[in-house]
């Protein structure tokens, strides 16, 4: 006797599935409220929105790049449980630019001037609309190493921020930027270890712990 079962269906998501060939970016332009409708649909995902609204999808992170910005992130949550000043987030907070771009870093800090300027409801319902003072963004394969710079630049020191790290673990460089326009870079992560200055004294982070395996 036939069984009279329906065979188990699986939910796709076409975008996630997409996505996961490489970052996707979308034909049509969103506005800022748009753009917080798709993000809060699929949260899974990471997005970013030009100020034109022009939307790109990131494809989900690999291993070995995870596994870097989560170390980069532990060493910034180790560094704020200890002095316990401003808040900490990570790459799956969206920060509204003053030009209506949103933007996510890897990670990063906003100190207590600043987020006294965002509201308790805005904590919780909206993007971040102060600049934070630190980021760190963790080059993974896929990212494009000048693109990256022009990001650092153009987007976060640009528009406030105070300190930010490139960490580029292919090539065993890191890019120090700071507001004053000043970049600094390091080469060979070896002995070497990125400080918060005096933008986040005791800060730190030893770059030997992001070295690709088997380098």
């Amino acid at each position: 006797m036939a069984s009279s079962a329906e065979p188990e269906t699986k939910t796709v998501n076409p975008i996630r599935e997409i996505a996961e060939l490489g970052p996707l970016i979308l034909d049509k332009a969103l506005s800022k409220e748009e753009f917080a409708l798709l993000s809060a649909r699929y949260p899974d995902l990471r997005m970013e929105r030009e100020k034109s609204g022009k939307i790109t999808i990131m494809s989900p992170g690999k291993f070995g790049s995870g596994n870097r910005e989560s170390i980069a992130n532990l060493f910034l949550g180790l560094w704020w449980l200890k002095k316990r000043i401003g808040e900490i987030f990570s790459a799956s907070t969206g920060i509204e630019l003053p030009d209506g771009a949103i933007k996510s870093p890897d990670c990063g800090w906003i100190g207590p001037e600043r987020l006294a300027l965002v509201s308790k409801e805005e904590r919780e319902d909206a993007f971040l609309k102060a600049m934070p003072d630190f980021i760190i963004e963790v080059r993974s394969k896929t990212d494009r190493l000048q693109k990256l710079k022009n990001k650092m630049k153009n987007v976060w020191i640009k528009n406030g921020v105070r300190l930010a790290w490139l960490i580029d673990p292919y090539e065993e460089k890191a890019y120090i930027y700071r507001a004053s326009g000043e970049v600094e870079t390091i080469t060979g992560f070896e002995g070497e270890k990125l400080t918060g200055e005096d933008v986040m004294p005791g800060m730190e982070l030893p770059l030997e712990e992001l070295r690709i395996a088997g380098k």
